[in-house]
């Protein structure tokens, strides 16, 4: 079947009719509707009428996307329609013309068998043509034909107005699928999902409007994905639009007052309604709309459009896109839709038709398109824009242009993304510089106290920047930015002086070393955060510090596992550091800290593995010191914390003594900091003993590889302790049985503790399920009571025989389903170094004796192999399994059993001995067995 090309259609209907039937009723109120929608409609009345139609109507039916054909009963005895009609179907034959019947007072069997009223007037045109049959052929099959085609019966629908308003909505549907592109070159990518959802929340029920918000980052696609909603939806209202750029008309003069002539005169289909009158919002008061506010800022752009909700009906909706939450708070929308990037597969195809014009990258450019990728982070206009391009340009260009992307935002992207930026206020932009340049992935409340230092007042700054989806903050109270984000963010410092001296804040290692090593710093640096390992050893200027008065924040680290410092520096000249709030350098190189560092301004201080002897004396105030975090080093404390000092740190949150050696002993106010939620004592080896604890708010206590050989009971009073680690203190023996009593207990990691034999029977009564590590103990016997599901969370244990008195644990008893717990079992590398026959009878102990059907359960072993009854294996991330068709239906499958080799690298950095892993499982099946894919993945 030929088709023609859309662009091709003069006209969108033709309507083929009937005039002394249909001229002055169905007819003329079609046409007028169809007006009324800037549908370009052709009607055949306007031409002379001879014997043949003329080659105008010909042309105009084969120019036209949709033909409609009135059967009126005297249709039939016009030779004029009926050789319309022949022609008519032959550009659906040709063409793929749609053809939509209207059975105007006519029974569609007549008009398809020539009966009835309709077959006598037919039999008319017959007693003229008798002399030519096979004209007469022609027109009964013609009839047939159309008549047989699925159309809209006025018996049915007995007023004719409603009857046109379906008739119209229908062509307006139809029109709809004839000029989407067919080559797909253009078409969204990804969206049909997002549009469904949303389509579904659309479609409740409410007892008033119902208002929606689609609201995300600049470029994140909420314009497009509103458009194709209201494409889809529109044809179901009485009325309809779809008010574009709302922030940008509005700040044109009389733009709001455009706007709202515009989305009257749409609304009412009325050119010339003026919009200040309330007679047309109580027109509106009785029509079914549907509106699309785009890019709205401000609550003050809606209420001037609308006025308010309460003029429109109940069935009418109201949809908003916009970067700023708090708009659609105050208008006090339903739901909030939150756009998301692109999903990989659907980012590479959308820039493929971009970059190459198909579904997939030219072979030798996936590589390339896959950094691409990366770089554009899933948002629709950074894709677009970068596929167009680099648009059949050469290997050597897209290698090029890549590189620059990485310091360079690509001007197009830019411009929509820095719309955001200028509607901040000068604190909310120097958060959101300071985010872009230094602190993506940082801890929220330690930036927003670095912030509040600062004095750009966070807590609304913050709150500003997270609702106009600037920053969000993740599942672990971090800070996160979109890529693209954080580009624009350090574009803007960038552009404030082609000096990088004369920048706000450096980040990048060749800026840093190059203003650091010629000593051309300027008091307007604020902030440096320095990549040591990416640089030569810089010597710097005693006297660079005294020269940078404004210098808020000051980050010298290194990424390489071996790092070292190579910001050498022989003495500071004063003053210096005097408004840093936030100082951390990697293998400080000086004995002791700036003499004027003050802590009534400090934030954060860490200087890990430095040769500091002296920390204390060093720092000046303490009243509003929130952090400390002290070096892992064996000279940073070399005696006990004057106690003394305790008092006028009350402000301390953390405090890590990490790999303080010589530590002996603890000052006995230590745990009465009021703020204080994290105590690191790791390492510590000559800490034999902790203080008695009268009250205190820590959560996180570390005392690994510390001499510590039992925990006072007073640590009952640590109500707030949620992560108590004791691994590898070799000489512990004993658990007090307060410690039952830590109601937020969630971790106790005993691991190592090689001299701990008994864990008490009293132990077992914690209200909580939590996760217990007893690998590499000597303990023989569990209590009972821990086993139980909602007692344990996790359990790791070193298998031995010792364990065979124990009683067993629920994953291991027969017909027994664990629901909730993650069970694990570690074997002890020492009992079984290889993957030899005994592991292997445990494998199957585990495999028989184990039902995985609604439960989950893991198993740790130490081995370089696979076990052999796991019949499907292969080498690398993935593997794919053809099923027989009948395989979920079978009751035999209980569930899916997975076994993977974790391999690590002999330079992982030691993360306290805890490792996770995920998996994902696509079932994806065929017509046989349903039509849709599922996704089942787990972490742990």
């Amino acid at each position: 079947m030929a088709s023609s090309s859309r662009n091709d259609k003069k006209y969108d209907v033709f309507v083929s009719f009937r005039g002394e039937d249909t001229r002055d009723n169905f007819t003329s109120h079609l046409c007028s509707a169809l007006c009324r929608q800037n549908i370009q409609t052709f009607i055949d009345d306007q031409l002379n009428r001879g014997d043949e139609i003329s080659e105008s109507l010909v042309n105009a039916i084969e120019a036209s996307a949709i033909s409609v054909i009135v059967f009126s009963e005297g249709y039939a005895s016009s030779r004029w329609c009926l050789d319309e009609l022949v022609k008519i179907l032959e550009c659906k034959k040709e063409y793929a013309q749609i053809v939509i019947p209207v059975f105007y007072l006519v029974d569609p069997s007549d008009a398809r068998n020539q009966t009835g009223p309709f077959g006598i007037s037919f039999s008319k045109l017959e007693e003229r043509f008798k002399e030519n049959p096979e004209k007469l052929q022609t027109w009964r099959k013609a009839l047939k034909e159309a008549a047989s085609l699925s159309g809209f019966h006025s018996l049915n629908i007995r007023c004719e107005s409603e009857l046109t308003n379906e008739v119209v909505n229908h062509i307006l549907k139809r029109l709809d699928e004839v000029f989407q592109p067919r080559d797909n070159k253009n078409q969204l990518v990804g969206v049909e999902s997002t549009v469904e959802e949303i389509e579904s929340l659309l479609g409740v029920e409410w007892k008033d409007v119902y208002a929606l918000g689609i609201w995300g980052i600049g470029g994140i696609g909420k314009t497009a994905i509103a458009r194709a909603i209201f494409d889809k939806i529109s044809g179901d209202f009485d009325g309809s639009c779809f008010l574009e750029n709302v922030r940008e008309e509005s700040q044109r003069p009389g733009g709001l007052a455009c706007l709202r002539q515009k989305l009257l005169s749409n609304l009412l289909k009325d050119k010339n309604v003026m919009p200040y009158i309330d007679l047309n919002f109580r027109r509106l008061s009785r029509m079914k709309v549907l509106i699309v506010f785009d890019d709205v800022t401000c609550f003050s752009q809606l209420e001037s459009l609308i006025g308010s909700l309460d003029w429109l009906t109940p069935v009418s909706r109201i949809i908003i896109t916009t970067r700023n939450k708090q708009v659609l708070r105050n208008w006090g929308v339903r739901k909030i839709y939150e756009m998301k990037a692109l999903e990989y597969h659907h980012a590479i195809e959308l820039f493929s038709r971009h970059a190459f014009k198909q579904n997939h990258p030219d072979v030798g450019y996936e590589e390339l398109s896959s950094k691409v990728m990366k770089y554009a982070q899933g948002v629709p206009l950074a894709v677009k824009v970068l596929g167009c391009f680099l648009h059949k340009r050469e290997k050597e260009v897209w290698e090029s242009a890549i590189d620059k992307l990485q310091r360079i935002l690509h001007p197009s992207i830019l411009e929509v993304l820095k719309i955001s930026y200028d509607s901040l206020d000068d604190k909310e932009k120097n958060i959101f510089l300071d985010v872009a340049c230094f602190f993506q992935g940082e801890d929220v409340d330690l930036v927003m106290k670095f912030f509040n230092a600062s004095g750009f007042y966070p807590k609304i700054g913050m709150s500003v920047l997270v609702d106009k989806s600037i920053i969000a903050i993740d599942s672990y109270n971090k800070i996160t930015m979109h890529d693209l984000l954080q580009e624009l963010g350090r574009e803007i410092v960038r552009q404030e002086s082609t000096n990088p001296e004369n920048r706000s804040r450096l980040w990048h290692h060749e800026d840093i070393y190059e203003v650091l090593t010629y000593n051309t710093v300027t008091e307007k640096i604020e902030g440096i955060c320095l990549d040591m390992s990416k640089v030569k050893e810089i010597r710097l200027n005693p006297n660079t510090f005294t020269k940078m008065p404004k210098l808020r924040f000051l980050k010298f680290y290194s990424s390489s596992f071996n790092g070292e410092n190579k910001c050498k520096i022989s003495y500071l000249q004063d003053p210096g550091f005097g408004e840093v709030k936030y100082l951390h350098w990697y293998g400080y190189p000086l004995k002791s800290l700036p003499s004027n560092l003050s802590a009534e301004k400090l934030v954060l201080l860490e200087v890990p593995d430095s040769d500091i002897e002296r920390l204390w004396d060093c720092v000046k105030h303490y009243s509003k010191l929130n952090q400390i975090i002290p070096a892992a080093c064996n000279k940073l404390i070399a005696k006990t914390p004057n106690p003394t000092l305790m008092p006028r740190l009350n402000k301390l949150v953390i405090l890590n003594l990490r790999g303080s050696k010589s530590l002996k002993r603890l000052p006995s106010g230590i745990f009465n900091l009021e703020f204080l939620t994290k105590l690191d004592l790791s390492g510590c080896s000559k800490l034999k003993g902790l203080p008695e604890i009268s009250s205190g708010n820590i959560s996180w206590f570390f005392l690994r590889g510390t001499a510590i050989e039992e925990l006072p009971s007073s640590i009952e009073r640590l109500l707030r302790l949620k992560y108590l680690d004791l691994s590898d203190c070799k000489r512990f023996t004993s658990l007090p049985s307060s410690l039952c009593k830590l109601k937020s207990l969630g971790v106790l990691n005993l691991c190592g503790c090689s001299n701990l034999q008994r864990f008490p029977e009293c132990l077992g009564q914690f209200s909580s399920p939590i996760l217990l590590n007893l690998a590499k103990t000597n303990i023989e016997r569990i209590p009972k009571r821990i086993t139980q599901p909602f007692v344990l969370r996790n359990l790791f244990l070193s298998y031995s025989e010792r364990f065979a008195s124990s009683p067993k644990l629920p994953f291991l008893e027969r017909r027994r389903l664990v629901e909730k717990p993650f069970l694990g079992i570690v074997v002890d590398p020492e009992s079984f170094p290889h993957m030899d026959h005994k592991q292997a009878v445990r494998w199957k102990e585990i495999q028989e004796n184990s039902s995985f059907s609604t439960g989950k359960a893991h198993i740790v072993l130490p081995g370089n192999e696979i076990p052999k009854w796991f019949k499907f294996q292969s080498v690398g991330s993935f593997i794919t399994l053809e099923m027989p068709p009948d395989f979920f239906n079978s009751s035999r499958v209980q569930g899916f059993a997975f076994s993977a080799i974790l391999a690590f690298s002999n330079r992982h950095v030691d993360c306290g001995r805890w490792f996770s892993f995920s998996f994902e499982l696509k079932v994806k099946t065929t017509k046989d067995c349903g039509s849709h894919d599922t996704v089942i993945s787990e972490q742990s």
